[in-house]
Parts: structure tokens; C-alpha cells; sequence
């Protein structure tokens, strides 16, 4: 007996810390308030990233697009036509500088008289106020109604924003783990409506004594072994991707190399799962 005891306290343990397989889980939350009008989606299926599952009433920010575009039209068809209404005085001056020319050649012929050319040109130079004036005045109204309707296409892209809040979307591509509401219910911004997890990779997450600590690093792999109960136990290749900073008291649910450690330090192991690692599976960790 002695001797048994002996072999049994030199053999060295089977694995070096334990813990339970998690997932990166996301409650997807409503966005927008009203009725759900559709979320077809249950407990279980696989939903993909950026892919619309359900929606919710949207009817009022339609109708308020519509008055914006409405709203946003009408102020652009009183936008004016600069050219149009500048044309008559621009025509207007053109002859007068003609007729300035000509009192000037008539005054080197002693035909006409200064003051004839003194009032040719003060009609040009009337001439080219206006115009001078319209074209303020024309570009003022220009501008204001061009900032009018850039404020309004912001509401426009405020209520766009608002129709795609409507939708529910979920985040990334994964399995639905919990639905909290069904289609017809109403609902407001904030309320959780599904949480959804990436299984397609799993993490171990363990606990390691500073002893132990010190051989390890980020990128580091591991042999990951998943404990289905019984015999029936499967070895998976992991791969260290944290390790906390800062160490905590060791679960008691928790088993390390050494088991009089009362600090530890968690870490996770990323897992690429083949369809049977569930969260909360228990599981070993080997450091190689």
C-alpha cells in the first residue's frame, strides 16, 4: 500500500489547469420604438451578420420622408435663375458702351459735345450698379435657399437613419441563444430582443497559478481537452489569446496544477469548434 501510495503521489497530474468553455455572446437591442411587425427568427438558428431578421413599424418616418422631399422640391423650384433675370440688364449695358463709343468718336469730330459724354457714361456706370446689385441680391436668395435645402436633406438623412434603426439586424453571424420577444409586441429603444453568439469559435477560459504564468504568452498553443462526461473526452488544439493582468482568488469550481494556489491568473484559449463544444463544457488545459 505504501509503495502504491508512493507511485500515485509522484505521478504527475493529467493536466496543468480546468475551466468551462464560453462564447463572445451580443444582446441585440431594439433601436427604435413601435411594433415589431416581423422577427422571424428562433432559439437555435443561425443568423448572418448585417442580414435583417425582423423589423419594426416604420410607417410614420415614411410619411415624414415624403413631406421632407416635398418640402426639399418646393424649395429648390424657387431657386433663381441667375442668368434669366441678369440677361435684359447685361444686353441693356452692352449697348450702352456701344453708344459710349460713339458719343466718344462723335466728340473727336467735334460733333458731339462732353456733356454728352459725361451722361453716356453715367448710364453705364448705372447700368453696371444694377447689375452689381441684382447679382448680390440674386446670390443672397441663392444661398439662402441652397442652406434651407441642405438643412432639409439633413433632416432627410436623420429620418433614413431612423427607417434603418427600424430593422433588426444582427451584429455578426452566429446561433441565436435566447429570443425575448415575438412579432406584434411593442417595443421601445433599449429593449433586448435576442442574444446571439459566434460558436464557430470557443474559449477556454482557465485558471493558471504565477508560477505557471511565467512560461506562457500570448499566441502560445495548447492542447484543449473537452470532458463530454464518462469516457468520452476529445482533444482540441487552442491557442492562448489573453491572459488577465491582474490576478484573482481561484473559482472553487476551478481546478489549477496546484491546488493550494489561492490566487490565479484567467485566461482564455481560443478553440475553433467543430459543432460539439457548447458554452459552459467543461474542459482541461495541457501546456506544452
Amino acid at each position: 500500500m505504501l509503495a502504491a501510495m508512493a507511485v500515485s503521489c509522484s505521478t504527475p497530474a493529467a493536466f496543468d489547469a480546468a475551466g468551462t468553455f464560453e462564447a463572445t455572446e451580443i444582446t441585440v437591442s431594439a433601436e427604435a420604438s413601435g411594433r415589431i411587425l416581423s422577427f422571424d427568427v428562433g432559439e437555435g438558428d443561425a443568423v448572418t451578420g448585417g442580414e435583417a431578421v425582423g423589423a419594426i413599424d416604420s410607417l410614420q418616418l415614411h410619411l415624414r420622408r415624403l413631406q421632407l422631399e416635398r418640402q426639399a422640391a418646393s424649395l429648390r423650384s424657387t431657386r433663381p435663375d441667375i442668368d434669366k433675370q441678369a440677361a435684359t440688364l447685361r444686353e441693356q449695358i452692352a449697348k450702352q458702351r456701344t453708344e459710349c463709343r460713339r458719343v466718344d468718336n462723335l466728340l473727336r469730330d467735334g460733333v458731339a459735345t462732353p456733356k454728352q459724354k459725361d451722361d453716356a457714361d453715367a448710364m453705364l456706370r448705372m447700368l453696371e450698379s444694377q447689375l452689381e446689385a441684382l447679382l448680390s441680391s440674386l446670390g443672397n436668395s441663392t444661398a439662402a435657399i441652397d442652406e434651407n435645402s441642405s438643412a432639409v436633406d439633413l433632416q432627410i438623412a436623420q429620418v433614413d437613419d431612423m427607417l434603418a434603426k427600424c430593422r433588426i439586424v444582427s451584429p455578426v453571424t452566429g446561433t441565436v441563444l435566447a429570443k425575448y420577444a415575438e412579432a406584434g409586441e411593442l417595443t421601445t429603444v433599449g429593449r433586448p430582443l435576442m442574444k446571439v453568439a459566434d460558436l464557430g469559435r470557443m474559449y477556454l477560459r482557465a485558471y493558471f497559478t504565477s508560477e505557471q504564468l511565467a512560461g506562457m504568452k500570448i499566441g502560445d498553443t495548447v492542447t484543449v481537452t473537452a470532458d463530454f462526461g464518462g469516457e468520452s473526452q476529445i482533444e482540441y488544439p487552442g491557442r492562448i489569446v489573453w491572459i488577465s493582468p491582474e490576478s484573482e482568488f481561484t473559482p472553487k469550481s476551478i481546478q489549477t496544477r496546484d491546488s493550494r494556489a489561492n490566487l490565479a491568473y484567467a485566461v482564455k484559449i481560443a478553440v475553433e469548434n467543430d459543432g460539439r463544444l457548447k458554452i459552459g463544457l467543461y474542459g482541461e488545459v495541457k501546456l506544452r
